[in-house]
């Protein structure tokens, strides 16, 4: 006999709100902030290649980004759905138990 699964849901809307909270995080600040004024490197060439640098990992946190997004998204898209299934479980089991006529069903 199966002994079937539990989902936490609080667990799930953490999660979801964590990655929300990185994600903001994120936008509050670029990867190009940790570096500073080009002028502060010193070096022409070593400041271009820096900037180079920092713009392509920019875009590789950006892609992260849209990926967490989706993370959150669907997290709390799956805790919506538990949540719904349990409701109406709960709603036709209660209409099983509150039935006025007839024998009890779970007598046998």
């Amino acid at each position: 006999m199966s002994e079937g699964f539990r989902v936490d849901l609080g667990a799930l809307e953490k999660a979801a709100e964590g990655v929300n909270a990185t994600l903001y995080d994120l936008n509050a600040k670029k990867v190009s902030d940790l570096v500073g004024d080009q002028g502060d490197i010193g070096h022409a060439h070593l400041a271009e290649t820096v900037t180079d640098f920092c713009d392509r990992w920019e875009l590789g946190v950006e892609h992260l980004a849209k990926d967490g997004q989706e993370i959150a998204s669907r997290l709390s898209r799956s805790v919506q759905s538990y949540l719904h299934t349990d409701n109406s479980l709960k709603g036709h089991l209660d209409g099983i138990l509150e039935r006025q006529s007839g024998g009890d069903p779970g007598a046998h």
